[in-house]
């Protein structure tokens, strides 16, 4: 009998441990955004209120197009909430599985999306057999995925088998669940569409703003067990960048200030923003921030427009900072169409970090590259180790990482400075966007503080 007891006891407990694991949670308190991180919107873009009933809600005005996000990653869970659309068409989504930054230069991450969508009953015969945005399921920016059902295009889209969601100013509900890389979603109650073979498989959970207001409610997480054995890094989302936040709200200049690191004089004309994108038309004063920045992780994106300053000789920089020879002792030269630009760090034109075509590519470091007091490793590590720009037009991405003197710069993903020392380099100071006289675009501008330990 003690035996029966005491196995009788330890079922009770195992099987209360799993309802406990089992338990949901609300993903949205009914207050704030608490919980959530604004990845790339505005202030207004996600604001709590109350739907007609008086019950809490998620609003999103639907502009500009960008993500807010969980804090935390999850790995394998169910997901249930109701949205509606307040005009039709309608656009929105569910991101999962997501990075926490959005991809280089546009307002979306690496995730699988699950549409929010409402369409007319009219579309057209292509909106109907390539996509129907009644519960599509599909890979955005570098996920993966296999659909349950293959698509005519041969993406890696799931159509819905149903149209099964109630029109503008109805609620509906989903029910998502994410599983060892399966996704299945339910709507209103029939399942119409789902996916394996999903990579990422861990990562955040964002709600997305693209074109029109749509409220969101009842926000409950079932997490379920992970997988065993654990997930690869390979396999998950970048967490480890999970503390960036964004300095650019992707509708105005707020935060910024253009002149010198010290002005307060708001932006002028010259730079303005459109499509979650910072233009600037090669005129004016460099861009500032109105806050100071000591150790930090820096993320941000830019793009040359066809506008140059002309063909010019520029030379080659080799590795030790010096520029190349020829064999009769003349500067090794190429012409090259000019485009100049760059990131001030700390407030200091000599910590700059920069943008332009010249042989070497970006990242250089000039000011103490061709500084002759420096000391000879001084200025080779402010030469960068490789050419890894982009084509003119294309998007780049910066990973800027300053810790005390040490600079490391990455360029579309190549570790172009590494570890380099800028003596002198002050120890905080505001960020700048350089003004050089071309045109150039930015976007996705985040940054991490980091504590020096």
């Amino acid at each position: 009998m003690k035996k029966t007891l005491l196995a009788f006891s330890a079922l009770s407990i195992s099987a209360l441990a799993s309802l406990a694991s089992a338990a949901s949670t609300d993903l949205f308190n009914g207050k704030d955004l608490s919980g959530w991180v604004n990845v790339n919107t505005a202030p207004s873009t996600f604001t709590v209120g109350k739907d007609e009933t008086g019950a809490p809600v998620i609003r999103c005005s639907g502009n500009p197009t960008g993500i807010l996000r969980t804090e935390l990653a999850y790995e394998n869970f169910t997901l249930e909430f109701d949205w509606k659309h307040l005009s039709e068409p309608g656009n929105a989504g569910l991101f999962v599985w997501s990075d926490p930054y959005c991809s280089t230069g546009v307002p979306f991450s690496r995730s699988i999306e699950v549409q929010i969508m409402l369409t007319p009953d009219n579309i057209d015969e292509k909106g109907r057999t390539m996509y129907t945005g009644q519960g599509d399921i599909f890979s955005i920016w570098g996920a993966k995925m296999t659909p349950d059902r293959a698509h005519p295009g041969g993406w890696e889209r799931c159509l819905p088998s149903a149209r099964m969601t109630k029109g503008a100013g109805n609620w509906n509900h989903y029910k998502v669940v994410c599983d060892k890389g399966v996704i299945t979603l339910s709507i209103n109650g029939t399942e119409v569409s789902g996916c394996k073979d999903t990579t990422p498989r861990k990562g955040f959970i964002c709600l997305e703003s693209e074109g029109t207001e749509i409220w969101f409610k009842n926000l409950k997480l079932t997490e379920l067990p992970a997988a065993v054995p654990a997930l690869t890094p390979a396999m998950t989302s970048d967490l480890a960048r999970a503390g960036l936040r964004s300095i650019f709200d992707g509708l105005t200049l707020t935060g910024w200030h253009e002149g010198d690191a010290l002005g307060t004089t708001a932006a002028g004309k010259h730079w303005s923003v459109g499509g979650n994108v910072i233009h600037f038309d090669g005129k004016g004063h460099d861009l500032w921030t109105n806050e100071s920045y000591g150790d930090f992780e820096m993320q941000v994106d830019w793009k040359w427009t066809n506008e140059h300053q002309g063909l010019l000789k520029r030379p080659f920089i080799g590795l030790d900072g010096n520029t190349v020879k020829n064999p009769d002792g003349s500067d090794k030269l190429v012409e090259v169409e000019e485009r100049d630009s760059g990131i001030y760090l700390r407030g200091n034109s000599k910590s700059q970090v920069n943008i332009w075509t010249w042989p070497c590519g970006s990242g250089e470091v000039y000011g103490y590259r061709t500084d002759a007091r420096m000391t000879p490793e001084v200025r080779a590590a402010c030469a960068p180790r490789m050419h890894a720009d982009a084509a003119v037009g294309q998007w780049n991405r910066f990973r800027i990482r300053m810790v005390g003197e040490v600079l490391n710069v990455w360029l579309n993903d190549k570790h172009v400075l590494v570890d380099a020392r800028l003596p002198g380099v002050p120890t905080s100071g505001p960020i700048a966007l350089q003004c050089h006289g071309c045109p150039i675009e930015f976007t996705n501008v985040m940054i991490e503080r980091l504590v020096s330990k």
